[in-house]
């Protein structure tokens, strides 16, 4: 009996867990892909067989070491439960590594991967981030192969095959005048007018940073797509000329991981990696065998998106509308310390994802941006997710990604897409959650808290994961620092205020009489002679603060690298004094006891006060 009344509140505490529903944007929720131990590009393509065929870089070890090989599954229930791996290569052999999925309109699939045919167990390297000159690490290099399978990924053949690669000025110039290869391969090959192409990544050397200088091209095959003998297949490397996909003019040496997707018009968009705090684009309008001069990403408002050295991949919908993944904010290659050569490479949680729409461009079509939402994100700010994939099934999307020792597919809430979307039309005010709207000081409706001791026998931490909006339209000429614009705070500090600062900002201060956490919009943001929408998003799934300013993220510009900035875990609410004062600034003030989208703070500023 001891036993049972002992158990009793858990497991009424497992019960009321498992009904209240899950932030579908945290990482835990998604479906784990199987791996050996490192994990890395879980990348998808759907076979004839209507199976999920993923494949994914692993071994035992970590990222580069030996055993590395590249591993097949199978899942017929949208990545829930999947078969057991399929070895493309042996763990035993040369590593085997970064592998991407090209499927025939007749069935057969083809992979294609990094291989180190000649077992070189080093590389010249760049001194002095290589003491003696020496890389150890040996899986950018050797040769690009391709094995193919036709019983949807069930088995491959035995033997592979070479895709040869046109020698570019960036591979004369490395260590062995091109005699080696330096090079690598991510996202997701694509057919166009008959043709299939397969990205890959030229690398000049290795040095600060692994990689010190880098181009994407394509490898284009006429007749993949139709022709079954593989030694029969035709293969060039584009662009035409000898310089492949660079940063714009005066950027850095990095220009990699380059993602394609092709427009309604037959172009191919092109987004890429930078270590210039910027992602960078270009178009091609002749099937990749020229390319416009690079430009770096943007909002259709105007603003430079900002990216890390990271993976941003951009998708084409069964709708015709887009998908763009990143992590907005600027990191740039700054060698703090000796060993941290990978500092640009950091800060990968959250995803941010933006949708993006065609538009009439004076070349061909384009492809206007939105406003950012996150996607997903991990309770520790310090893991690193990367390499997703995007698949649709069934008028549902899913996003696959690694955080290199567990991969997971994610099914993402389709209004959290359609949102995006729409943001260009979408004009409103949500009335869901709206808990106050006023324009004077009013009675303080009672705020959710963000985490609550639980009832399992540890009595530890539930998570809420809620969140408050402030939505507020400022009066025009709010432009002095120290204007209280909205204020619920008791004499002991508990509650919250949105107050005008320096530089012509906001800033919002959260107090729980414990912890407080404050964070600021951008500088400028206030202008005379003219109202303003302002909207200050805290969300307590991530922990985020975002101000959302006429229409527009804040996402730091020029003057820091992050515009959103994380509130302690351990604010426990926003509640303090009865009444909330309202500021005579304010024309109206709208108080939600959740976080609002991106979307809906842009909506609720094309709506007009």
């Amino acid at each position: 009996m001891r036993t049972a009344k002992l158990l009793l509140p858990t497991l009424i505490a497992v019960t009321l867990l498992a009904q209240k529903p899950a932030d579908m944007r945290l990482i835990s929720t998604g479906a784990v892909i199987p791996d050996e131990g490192y994990s890395d590009q879980p990348y998808i393509v759907k076979t004839a067989d209507g199976a999920w065929l993923c494949v994914i870089t692993t071994g035992p070890g970590q990222e580069g070491a030996g055993g590395q090989h590249v591993v097949t599954r199978r899942s017929m229930d949208q990545g829930k439960t999947w078969s057991e791996g399929v070895a493309v290569e042996p763990s035993d052999g040369p590593e085997a590594s970064y592998a991407v999925l090209l499927a025939t309109p007749y069935g057969r699939v083809y992979v294609f991967y990094n291989h180190n045919t000649d077992n070189t167990r080093e590389v010249i390297g760049e001194k002095p981030a290589y003491k003696d000159g020496l890389v150890r690490r040996v899986d950018s290099q050797g040769h690009f192969v391709f094995k193919y399978s036709d019983d949807n990924g069930r088995t491959w053949s035995a033997r592979r095959y070479e895709v040869p690669q046109r020698d570019f000025e960036i591979d004369r110039k490395n260590p062995y005048g091109g005699k080696i290869k330096f090079f690598w391969n991510v996202g997701r090959s694509f057919a166009l007018k008959g043709a299939g192409y397969v990205p890959l990544h030229k690398v000049g050397g290795f040095g600060e940073g692994f990689f010190t200088t880098s181009e994407g091209v394509l490898l284009r095959s006429a007749n993949i797509l139709t022709e079954r003998d593989p030694l029969k297949l035709t293969w060039e490397t584009l662009p035409d000329g000898d310089i492949g996909i660079r940063t714009p003019p005066g950027g850095g040496p990095i220009a990699e991981e380059q993602s394609f997707s092709l427009l309604s018009d037959g172009s191919i968009f092109c987004v890429f990696r930078t270590i210039d705090g910027h992602s960078a684009f270009t178009y091609s309008r002749d099937g990749g065998h020229t390319w416009e001069p690079s430009q770096y990403m943007r909002f259709a408002s105007g603003g430079l998106m900002k990216h890390p050295r990271a993976a941003n991949f951009a998708w084409r919908c069964e709708n015709g509308k887009f998908l763009y993944w990143f992590h907005n904010h600027g990191g740039r290659f700054i060698l703090e310390h000796p060993r941290r050569r990978t500092i640009a490479y950091e800060d990968r949680n959250p995803v941010w994802l933006v949708g993006g729409v065609e538009a009439d461009g004076p070349t061909g079509k384009v492809i206007r941006w939105s406003q950012p939402e996150i996607g997903i994100y991990d309770d520790d700010t310090v893991i690193r997710m990367s390499y997703p994939d995007l698949v649709e099934e069934g008028g549902k999307y899913y996003l696959t990604e690694t955080q290199k020792d567990v991969a997971r597919v994610h099914e993402i809430d389709n209004s959290l897409l359609e949102g995006m979307w729409n943001q260009f039309e979408a004009k409103g005010v949500s009335r869901k959650n709206l808990i106050l709207e006023t324009a004077k000081d009013a009675k303080m409706p009672n705020l959710p808290i963000f985490f609550q001791r639980s009832r399992r026998a540890d009595f530890s931490r539930d998570d809420l994961r809620a969140g408050v909006t402030l939505d507020v339209w400022l009066n025009a000429g709010v432009t002095a620092p120290g204007i209280v614009l909205a204020d619920n705070r008791t004499p002991d500090g508990r509650g919250f205020s949105l107050t005008t600062i320096a530089g012509r900002a906001l800033e919002i201060t959260l107090n729980d009489g414990r912890t407080e956490s404050r964070w600021t919009s951008d500088p400028g943001m206030l202008t005379d002679g003219k109202p303003h929408h302002v909207a200050v998003i805290v969300d307590g799934g991530p922990k985020i603060i975002s101000f959302v300013i006429d229409g527009v993220f804040n996402d730091g510009g020029d003057h820091r690298q992050f515009g959103w900035g994380r509130f302690s875990p351990n604010l426990m609410s926003l509640n303090g004094a009865a009444t909330l004062h309202v500021g005579e600034g304010v024309n109206k003030l709208r108080l939600y006891n959740r976080a609002l989208r991106i979307s809906e703070a842009v909506a609720a500023f094309r709506a007009g006060n």
